[in-house]
Protein backbone atom coordinates (compact mmCIF):
# COMPACT_ATOMS: atom_id res chain seq x y z
CA UNK A 1 0.00 0.00 0.00
CA UNK A 2 2.84 2.38 0.93
CA UNK A 3 4.65 1.58 -2.31
CA UNK A 4 1.51 2.33 -4.38
CA UNK A 5 1.03 5.64 -2.59
CA UNK A 6 4.67 6.54 -3.20
CA UNK A 7 4.38 5.72 -6.89
CA UNK A 8 1.30 7.93 -7.22
CA UNK A 9 3.20 10.73 -5.53
CA UNK A 10 6.11 10.27 -7.92
CA UNK A 11 3.68 10.36 -10.85
CA UNK A 12 2.07 13.57 -9.63
CA UNK A 13 5.46 15.18 -9.07
CA UNK A 14 6.54 14.13 -12.55
CA UNK A 15 3.40 15.68 -13.99
CA UNK A 16 4.17 18.86 -12.03
CA UNK A 17 7.65 18.96 -13.53
CA UNK A 18 6.18 18.44 -17.00
CA UNK A 19 3.71 21.30 -16.46
CA UNK A 20 6.56 23.52 -15.27
CA UNK A 21 8.62 22.69 -18.36
CA UNK A 22 5.56 23.39 -20.52
CA UNK A 23 5.08 26.81 -18.89
CA UNK A 24 8.76 27.65 -19.50
CA UNK A 25 8.40 26.61 -23.14
CA UNK A 26 5.22 28.68 -23.54
CA UNK A 27 6.99 31.65 -21.94
CA UNK A 28 9.92 31.24 -24.33
CA UNK A 29 7.58 30.97 -27.30
CA UNK A 30 5.76 34.11 -26.14
CA UNK A 31 9.08 35.97 -25.94
CA UNK A 32 9.93 34.98 -29.49
CA UNK A 33 6.51 35.58 -31.04
CA UNK A 34 5.84 38.62 -28.83
CA UNK A 35 9.03 40.27 -30.00
CA UNK A 36 8.22 39.28 -33.56
CA UNK A 37 4.78 40.88 -33.21
CA UNK A 38 6.29 44.12 -31.90
CA UNK A 39 8.86 44.17 -34.71
CA UNK A 40 6.23 43.43 -37.34
CA UNK A 41 4.00 46.21 -36.00
CA UNK A 42 6.86 48.72 -36.03
CA UNK A 43 7.94 47.56 -39.49
CA UNK A 44 4.41 48.29 -40.69
CA UNK A 45 3.39 51.39 -38.72
CA UNK A 46 6.86 52.99 -38.67
CA UNK A 47 7.04 53.41 -42.45
CA UNK A 48 6.50 56.92 -43.88
CA UNK A 49 3.55 55.98 -46.04
CA UNK A 50 -0.04 57.14 -46.15
CA UNK A 51 -2.16 55.30 -43.59
CA UNK A 52 0.60 54.57 -41.06
CA UNK A 53 1.07 56.07 -37.60
CA UNK A 54 4.52 57.36 -38.60
CA UNK A 55 3.08 59.21 -41.62
CA UNK A 56 0.42 60.87 -39.50
CA UNK A 57 3.04 62.26 -37.10
CA UNK A 58 5.54 63.01 -39.87
CA UNK A 59 3.38 65.11 -42.16
CA UNK A 60 2.38 67.50 -39.36
CA UNK A 61 3.51 67.64 -35.75
CA UNK A 62 0.58 66.78 -33.49
CA UNK A 63 2.02 68.54 -30.44
CA UNK A 64 2.62 72.31 -30.53
CA UNK A 65 6.18 73.45 -31.28
CA UNK A 66 7.41 76.68 -29.72
CA UNK A 67 10.45 78.88 -30.31
CA UNK A 68 11.39 80.96 -27.30
CA UNK A 69 13.80 83.84 -27.89
CA UNK A 70 15.99 85.59 -25.36
CA UNK A 71 17.65 88.78 -26.61
CA UNK A 72 20.58 90.61 -25.04
CA UNK A 73 20.26 94.23 -23.94
CA UNK A 74 23.62 96.08 -24.02
CA UNK A 75 24.19 97.98 -20.75
CA UNK A 76 27.40 99.86 -21.65
CA UNK A 77 27.37 100.74 -25.38
CA UNK A 78 29.37 103.97 -24.98
CA UNK A 79 32.13 102.31 -22.94
CA UNK A 80 32.51 99.58 -25.57
CA UNK A 81 32.88 102.10 -28.41
CA UNK A 82 34.96 104.71 -26.57
CA UNK A 83 37.38 102.53 -24.61
CA UNK A 84 36.94 98.99 -25.87
CA UNK A 85 35.39 97.94 -22.54
CA UNK A 86 34.13 94.44 -21.99
CA UNK A 87 30.44 94.28 -23.06
CA UNK A 88 27.92 94.02 -20.23
CA UNK A 89 24.77 92.23 -21.38
CA UNK A 90 21.40 91.63 -19.79
CA UNK A 91 19.15 88.81 -20.99
CA UNK A 92 15.57 89.77 -21.94
CA UNK A 93 12.81 87.26 -22.64
CA UNK A 94 11.43 84.85 -23.44
CA UNK A 95 9.48 86.05 -26.46
CA UNK A 96 7.57 83.00 -27.62
CA UNK A 97 6.29 81.99 -31.06
CA UNK A 98 4.43 78.94 -32.20
CA UNK A 99 6.24 77.42 -35.19
CA UNK A 100 6.08 74.38 -37.49
CA UNK A 101 2.27 74.26 -37.33
CA UNK A 102 1.94 74.04 -41.12
CA UNK A 103 1.99 70.57 -42.71
CA UNK A 104 4.75 69.52 -45.09
CA UNK A 105 4.05 70.54 -48.67
CA UNK A 106 4.97 69.50 -52.22
CA UNK A 107 5.18 65.87 -51.07
CA UNK A 108 6.43 63.51 -53.78
CA UNK A 109 6.89 59.77 -53.33
CA UNK A 110 9.90 58.52 -55.30
CA UNK A 111 10.72 55.12 -56.79
CA UNK A 112 13.83 54.58 -54.61
CA UNK A 113 11.87 54.34 -51.34
CA UNK A 114 12.29 58.04 -50.57
CA UNK A 115 9.87 60.93 -50.25
CA UNK A 116 10.57 64.59 -51.10
CA UNK A 117 8.95 67.55 -49.38
CA UNK A 118 9.19 71.17 -48.23
CA UNK A 119 8.75 72.25 -44.62
CA UNK A 120 7.20 75.75 -44.64
CA UNK A 121 8.46 78.19 -42.02
CA UNK A 122 5.83 79.89 -39.89
CA UNK A 123 5.67 81.86 -36.65
CA UNK A 124 2.75 83.17 -34.57
CA UNK A 125 3.53 85.37 -31.56
CA UNK A 126 2.21 83.98 -28.25
CA UNK A 127 1.84 87.01 -25.99
CA UNK A 128 0.61 84.96 -23.00
CA UNK A 129 3.84 82.92 -23.05
CA UNK A 130 6.13 85.93 -23.48
CA UNK A 131 7.86 88.40 -21.15
CA UNK A 132 6.36 91.33 -23.03
CA UNK A 133 5.00 92.49 -26.40
CA UNK A 134 7.01 92.53 -29.64
CA UNK A 135 7.18 96.32 -29.25
CA UNK A 136 9.54 96.03 -26.26
CA UNK A 137 12.69 98.01 -27.00
CA UNK A 138 16.30 97.30 -26.15
CA UNK A 139 19.82 98.40 -27.01
CA UNK A 140 21.36 95.88 -29.35
CA UNK A 141 24.28 95.51 -31.71
CA UNK A 142 23.80 97.29 -35.03
CA UNK A 143 23.96 94.25 -37.32
CA UNK A 144 24.74 96.12 -40.54
CA UNK A 145 27.35 98.41 -38.95
CA UNK A 146 29.13 95.59 -37.15
CA UNK A 147 28.91 93.13 -40.04
CA UNK A 148 29.67 95.34 -43.03
CA UNK A 149 33.45 95.52 -42.42
CA UNK A 150 33.68 91.73 -42.65
CA UNK A 151 31.73 91.68 -45.91
CA UNK A 152 33.90 94.31 -47.57
CA UNK A 153 37.66 93.98 -48.25
CA UNK A 154 39.85 96.25 -46.05
CA UNK A 155 40.78 98.37 -49.06
CA UNK A 156 37.16 99.63 -49.11
CA UNK A 157 36.84 100.28 -45.37
CA UNK A 158 37.24 104.05 -45.87
CA UNK A 159 34.19 103.96 -48.11
CA UNK A 160 32.27 101.95 -45.46
CA UNK A 161 33.26 104.55 -42.86
CA UNK A 162 31.86 107.36 -45.03
CA UNK A 163 28.56 105.48 -45.46
CA UNK A 164 28.30 104.92 -41.71
CA UNK A 165 28.91 108.62 -41.07
CA UNK A 166 26.41 109.68 -43.75
CA UNK A 167 23.61 107.83 -41.97
CA UNK A 168 24.94 108.74 -38.51
CA UNK A 169 25.27 105.04 -37.65
CA UNK A 170 26.57 103.75 -34.35
CA UNK A 171 27.85 100.31 -33.36
CA UNK A 172 24.70 99.95 -31.24
CA UNK A 173 21.07 100.88 -31.79
CA UNK A 174 17.71 100.93 -30.06
CA UNK A 175 15.18 98.62 -31.71
CA UNK A 176 12.02 96.67 -30.91
CA UNK A 177 12.04 92.93 -30.40
CA UNK A 178 9.96 92.46 -33.56
CA UNK A 179 12.40 94.51 -35.64
CA UNK A 180 15.46 92.65 -34.36
CA UNK A 181 13.88 89.25 -35.00
CA UNK A 182 11.99 89.73 -38.25
CA UNK A 183 13.62 92.69 -39.91
CA UNK A 184 13.58 96.43 -40.55
CA UNK A 185 14.69 98.71 -43.37
CA UNK A 186 18.33 99.50 -42.68
CA UNK A 187 19.75 102.87 -43.86
CA UNK A 188 23.29 101.42 -44.10
CA UNK A 189 22.23 98.67 -46.49
CA UNK A 190 20.24 101.19 -48.56
CA UNK A 191 23.33 103.39 -48.85
CA UNK A 192 25.40 100.36 -49.87
CA UNK A 193 22.73 99.66 -52.54
CA UNK A 194 22.07 96.22 -51.15
CA UNK A 195 19.66 94.07 -53.16
CA UNK A 196 17.83 93.49 -49.89
CA UNK A 197 17.93 96.59 -47.65
CA UNK A 198 16.05 94.73 -44.90
CA UNK A 199 18.02 93.31 -41.99
CA UNK A 200 17.08 91.19 -38.97
CA UNK A 201 18.29 88.03 -37.32
CA UNK A 202 15.68 85.76 -38.89
CA UNK A 203 14.49 87.77 -41.88
CA UNK A 204 12.77 86.43 -43.92
CA UNK A 205 10.75 83.70 -42.17
CA UNK A 206 6.99 83.38 -42.68
CA UNK A 207 6.13 82.00 -46.09
CA UNK A 208 9.62 80.63 -46.74
CA UNK A 209 11.39 77.27 -46.36
CA UNK A 210 14.95 75.99 -46.28
CA UNK A 211 14.82 73.80 -49.39
CA UNK A 212 13.67 70.37 -50.47
CA UNK A 213 14.39 67.39 -48.27
CA UNK A 214 14.55 63.83 -49.58
CA UNK A 215 14.24 61.18 -46.85
CA UNK A 216 13.97 57.39 -46.79
CA UNK A 217 10.49 56.03 -46.11
CA UNK A 218 11.77 52.81 -44.50
CA UNK A 219 9.51 50.66 -46.67
CA UNK A 220 12.40 48.57 -47.97
CA UNK A 221 14.48 48.76 -44.78
CA UNK A 222 13.01 50.12 -41.53
CA UNK A 223 16.49 50.93 -40.18
CA UNK A 224 16.68 53.78 -42.74
CA UNK A 225 13.33 55.43 -42.02
CA UNK A 226 13.56 59.21 -41.74
CA UNK A 227 17.25 59.36 -42.69
CA UNK A 228 17.99 62.23 -45.06
CA UNK A 229 19.09 61.10 -48.51
CA UNK A 230 19.39 64.55 -50.09
CA UNK A 231 18.96 68.21 -49.14
CA UNK A 232 18.37 70.75 -51.88
CA UNK A 233 18.86 67.88 -54.35
CA UNK A 234 22.42 67.22 -53.12
CA UNK A 235 23.84 64.30 -51.15
CA UNK A 236 26.44 66.50 -49.46
CA UNK A 237 26.71 70.08 -48.24
CA UNK A 238 28.45 72.80 -50.30
CA UNK A 239 29.77 74.78 -47.32
CA UNK A 240 32.89 73.23 -45.84
CA UNK A 241 34.92 71.88 -48.79
CA UNK A 242 35.67 68.73 -46.84
CA UNK A 243 34.40 65.19 -47.27
CA UNK A 244 33.72 64.70 -43.55
CA UNK A 245 32.19 68.07 -42.66
CA UNK A 246 30.02 68.13 -45.80
CA UNK A 247 28.31 64.83 -44.96
CA UNK A 248 24.54 64.91 -44.41
CA UNK A 249 24.08 62.42 -41.58
CA UNK A 250 20.98 61.10 -39.84
CA UNK A 251 17.45 62.48 -39.70
CA UNK A 252 16.01 65.93 -39.00
CA UNK A 253 15.78 65.06 -35.29
CA UNK A 254 12.00 64.64 -35.09
CA UNK A 255 12.36 60.85 -35.22
CA UNK A 256 14.99 58.17 -35.67
CA UNK A 257 15.01 54.59 -36.93
CA UNK A 258 13.38 52.23 -34.36
CA UNK A 259 14.90 49.85 -31.81
CA UNK A 260 17.42 52.20 -30.20
CA UNK A 261 17.84 50.24 -26.95
CA UNK A 262 21.59 49.76 -27.37
CA UNK A 263 22.35 52.83 -29.50
CA UNK A 264 24.80 55.21 -27.80
CA UNK A 265 24.94 57.96 -30.46
CA UNK A 266 22.37 59.43 -32.85
CA UNK A 267 22.95 61.81 -35.78
CA UNK A 268 20.79 64.58 -37.19
CA UNK A 269 21.14 67.45 -39.65
CA UNK A 270 20.10 71.03 -38.91
CA UNK A 271 20.04 73.73 -41.56
CA UNK A 272 20.14 76.29 -38.71
CA UNK A 273 23.78 75.37 -38.07
CA UNK A 274 24.59 74.26 -41.64
CA UNK A 275 25.95 70.87 -40.59
CA UNK A 276 25.17 67.43 -39.22
CA UNK A 277 25.79 66.87 -35.53
CA UNK A 278 25.49 64.04 -33.05
CA UNK A 279 23.94 63.51 -29.64
CA UNK A 280 25.11 60.91 -27.11
CA UNK A 281 23.04 58.71 -24.83
CA UNK A 282 22.96 60.11 -21.29
CA UNK A 283 20.34 58.26 -19.24
CA UNK A 284 16.92 56.63 -19.12
CA UNK A 285 14.01 58.91 -18.22
CA UNK A 286 10.24 58.70 -17.95
CA UNK A 287 8.12 61.21 -19.86
CA UNK A 288 4.41 61.17 -18.99
CA UNK A 289 4.70 57.50 -18.05
CA UNK A 290 6.59 56.56 -21.23
CA UNK A 291 10.18 55.22 -20.89
CA UNK A 292 12.56 57.28 -23.05
CA UNK A 293 16.27 57.47 -23.71
CA UNK A 294 17.78 60.93 -23.27
CA UNK A 295 20.40 62.02 -25.79
CA UNK A 296 22.33 65.29 -25.40
CA UNK A 297 24.78 67.31 -27.50
CA UNK A 298 28.11 66.63 -25.72
CA UNK A 299 30.96 69.16 -25.32
CA UNK A 300 33.09 67.40 -27.95
CA UNK A 301 30.49 67.99 -30.69
CA UNK A 302 31.53 71.67 -30.83
CA UNK A 303 35.02 71.26 -29.37
CA UNK A 304 38.17 72.58 -31.04
CA UNK A 305 40.14 70.22 -33.25
CA UNK A 306 42.67 69.85 -30.39
CA UNK A 307 40.03 67.94 -28.41
CA UNK A 308 38.12 66.55 -31.38
CA UNK A 309 40.24 66.21 -34.56
CA UNK A 310 37.08 65.62 -36.65
CA UNK A 311 36.17 69.29 -36.16
CA UNK A 312 39.25 70.68 -37.91
CA UNK A 313 37.35 71.24 -41.16
CA UNK A 314 34.77 73.48 -39.42
CA UNK A 315 37.42 76.11 -38.64
CA UNK A 316 37.66 78.60 -41.52
CA UNK A 317 39.41 81.59 -39.93
CA UNK A 318 42.53 80.70 -37.97
CA UNK A 319 43.37 84.30 -37.06
CA UNK A 320 40.27 84.92 -34.91
CA UNK A 321 40.14 81.42 -33.38
CA UNK A 322 43.70 81.30 -32.04
CA UNK A 323 44.76 78.88 -34.76
CA UNK A 324 41.48 76.91 -34.42
CA UNK A 325 42.04 76.20 -30.71
CA UNK A 326 38.86 77.97 -29.56
CA UNK A 327 36.07 75.49 -28.85
CA UNK A 328 32.32 75.70 -28.37
CA UNK A 329 31.70 78.03 -31.32
CA UNK A 330 31.03 77.42 -35.01
CA UNK A 331 31.44 79.96 -37.80
CA UNK A 332 28.68 79.58 -40.40
CA UNK A 333 29.45 82.51 -42.72
CA UNK A 334 29.92 80.01 -45.56
CA UNK A 335 26.17 79.33 -45.55
CA UNK A 336 25.01 82.81 -44.47
CA UNK A 337 26.14 84.93 -47.43
CA UNK A 338 29.56 85.48 -45.82
CA UNK A 339 28.05 87.34 -42.86
CA UNK A 340 30.27 86.92 -39.74
CA UNK A 341 27.75 84.75 -37.91
CA UNK A 342 28.82 82.22 -35.30
CA UNK A 343 26.71 79.56 -33.60
CA UNK A 344 27.19 78.32 -30.04
CA UNK A 345 25.15 76.84 -27.26
CA UNK A 346 23.37 79.49 -25.12
CA UNK A 347 25.60 81.62 -22.89
CA UNK A 348 28.60 79.94 -24.57
CA UNK A 349 28.01 76.63 -22.78
CA UNK A 350 31.10 74.40 -23.29
CA UNK A 351 32.95 77.25 -25.08
CA UNK A 352 36.56 78.19 -24.36
CA UNK A 353 37.07 80.36 -21.26
CA UNK A 354 38.44 83.21 -23.40
CA UNK A 355 35.09 83.44 -25.21
CA UNK A 356 32.91 83.15 -22.10
CA UNK A 357 34.95 85.66 -20.10
CA UNK A 358 35.01 88.24 -22.91
CA UNK A 359 31.34 89.07 -22.24
CA UNK A 360 29.93 90.03 -18.84
CA UNK A 361 26.51 88.50 -18.20
CA UNK A 362 27.18 85.01 -19.53
CA UNK A 363 26.07 82.34 -17.02
CA UNK A 364 26.22 78.99 -18.83
CA UNK A 365 24.65 76.00 -17.14
CA UNK A 366 23.88 72.55 -18.49
CA UNK A 367 20.27 72.26 -17.33
CA UNK A 368 19.04 75.45 -19.04
CA UNK A 369 21.30 75.61 -22.07
CA UNK A 370 22.02 72.12 -23.40
CA UNK A 371 20.29 70.62 -26.44
CA UNK A 372 18.49 67.37 -25.63
CA UNK A 373 16.22 64.77 -27.22
CA UNK A 374 14.05 62.28 -25.32
CA UNK A 375 13.54 59.37 -27.73
CA UNK A 376 11.19 56.42 -27.26
CA UNK A 377 13.56 53.52 -28.05
CA UNK A 378 11.10 51.06 -29.63
CA UNK A 379 9.60 53.41 -32.24
CA UNK A 380 12.45 55.95 -32.45
CA UNK A 381 9.98 58.85 -32.06
CA UNK A 382 11.35 61.98 -30.36
CA UNK A 383 8.77 62.71 -27.67
CA UNK A 384 10.57 65.75 -26.29
CA UNK A 385 13.06 68.03 -28.02
CA UNK A 386 14.79 71.11 -26.65
CA UNK A 387 16.98 72.54 -29.43
CA UNK A 388 18.96 75.41 -27.93
CA UNK A 389 21.16 77.65 -30.06
CA UNK A 390 22.83 81.02 -29.57
CA UNK A 391 23.48 83.30 -32.54
CA UNK A 392 26.53 85.53 -32.30
CA UNK A 393 27.99 88.14 -34.63
CA UNK A 394 31.73 88.69 -34.73
CA UNK A 395 33.20 92.16 -35.13
CA UNK A 396 36.85 93.17 -34.96
CA UNK A 397 39.03 96.29 -34.82
CA UNK A 398 39.42 98.46 -37.91
CA UNK A 399 41.78 101.43 -38.27
CA UNK A 400 39.71 102.92 -41.06
CA UNK A 401 36.22 102.64 -39.53
CA UNK A 402 35.73 105.12 -36.71
CA UNK A 403 33.13 103.18 -34.70
CA UNK A 404 35.59 100.26 -34.53
CA UNK A 405 38.74 102.29 -33.71
CA UNK A 406 38.75 101.42 -30.03
CA UNK A 407 37.75 97.77 -30.24
CA UNK A 408 40.72 95.83 -28.88
CA UNK A 409 40.12 92.25 -29.98
CA UNK A 410 37.80 90.29 -32.29
CA UNK A 411 34.59 89.88 -30.29
CA UNK A 412 31.99 87.12 -30.50
CA UNK A 413 28.96 89.19 -29.58
CA UNK A 414 25.76 87.35 -28.51
CA UNK A 415 22.65 88.56 -30.32
CA UNK A 416 20.03 86.09 -29.21
CA UNK A 417 19.52 82.56 -28.02
CA UNK A 418 16.56 80.36 -28.77
CA UNK A 419 14.94 77.25 -27.42
CA UNK A 420 12.83 75.38 -29.97
CA UNK A 421 10.91 72.92 -27.88
CA UNK A 422 8.21 70.32 -28.40
CA UNK A 423 6.84 67.87 -25.86
CA UNK A 424 4.34 65.13 -26.58
CA UNK A 425 0.91 66.32 -25.43
CA UNK A 426 -1.19 64.43 -22.88
CA UNK A 427 -3.67 62.99 -25.39
CA UNK A 428 -0.94 61.72 -27.72
CA UNK A 429 0.93 60.27 -24.73
CA UNK A 430 -2.21 58.37 -23.66
CA UNK A 431 -2.72 56.97 -27.18
CA UNK A 432 0.95 56.03 -27.34
CA UNK A 433 0.73 54.14 -24.04
CA UNK A 434 -2.50 52.39 -25.01
CA UNK A 435 -1.22 51.26 -28.40
CA UNK A 436 2.36 50.33 -27.50
CA UNK A 437 3.61 50.73 -23.94
CA UNK A 438 0.80 48.94 -22.07
CA UNK A 439 0.56 45.95 -24.49
CA UNK A 440 4.35 45.52 -24.40
CA UNK A 441 4.36 45.71 -20.59
CA UNK A 442 1.49 43.22 -20.27
CA UNK A 443 3.26 40.89 -22.69
CA UNK A 444 6.50 41.23 -20.74
CA UNK A 445 4.78 40.53 -17.41
CA UNK A 446 3.04 37.47 -18.88
CA UNK A 447 6.31 36.17 -20.33
CA UNK A 448 8.21 36.70 -17.09
CA UNK A 449 5.41 35.21 -14.99
CA UNK A 450 5.27 32.04 -17.09
CA UNK A 451 9.06 31.65 -17.05
CA UNK A 452 9.30 32.24 -13.30
CA UNK A 453 6.30 30.06 -12.42
CA UNK A 454 7.43 27.29 -14.74
CA UNK A 455 10.99 27.40 -13.43
CA UNK A 456 9.79 27.41 -9.82
CA UNK A 457 7.52 24.42 -10.47
CA UNK A 458 10.33 22.51 -12.19
CA UNK A 459 12.77 23.14 -9.35
CA UNK A 460 10.26 22.52 -6.52
CA UNK A 461 8.80 19.34 -7.99
CA UNK A 462 12.24 18.08 -9.00
CA UNK A 463 13.51 18.45 -5.42
CA UNK A 464 10.36 16.80 -4.05
CA UNK A 465 10.72 13.97 -6.58
CA UNK A 466 14.34 13.32 -5.57
CA UNK A 467 13.40 13.17 -1.90
CA UNK A 468 10.41 10.89 -2.58
CA UNK A 469 12.53 8.57 -4.75
CA UNK A 470 15.12 8.25 -2.02
CA UNK A 471 12.50 7.38 0.60
CA UNK A 472 10.96 4.83 -1.79
CA UNK A 473 14.35 3.15 -2.24
CA UNK A 474 14.79 2.99 1.51
CA UNK A 475 11.38 1.36 1.95
CA UNK A 476 12.15 -1.21 -0.76
CA UNK A 477 15.29 -2.25 1.08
Amino acid sequence: MGIMCCRKKILLLSIGIAVGVLLVIIGGIMIYYGNQTVHNTINKEGVIEEGTLAYENWIQTGSPVYRQFWLFNVKNPSDIMNSGARPILEQKGPYTYRVRYLPKSNITVNDNYTVSFLQPFSAIFERSMSAGPETDRLTALNLAAAGAPSLVPPIFHNMVDRILKNVNASLFQNRTVGELLWGYEDPILKQMQSKDPITGIFYPYNGTEDGYYNVFTGKDEISKVGIIDRWRSEKKLPFWNDQYCDMINGTDGSSFPPFLHNVMKIYFFSSDICRSIFAEYEQKKSLKGIPVHRFVIPPKALASYVENPDNRCYCKDKTISQNCTYGGILGISACKEKKPIFISLPHFLYASDEIVNSIEGMTPNKEEHETLLDVEPVTGFSLRIAKRIQINLMFKPSKNIEILHNIKEPTYFPLIWLNETVTVDDETAKRFKRSLIIPVRVLGIAQLSLLCLGSLMCISFAIALCLTSRRNKCHER
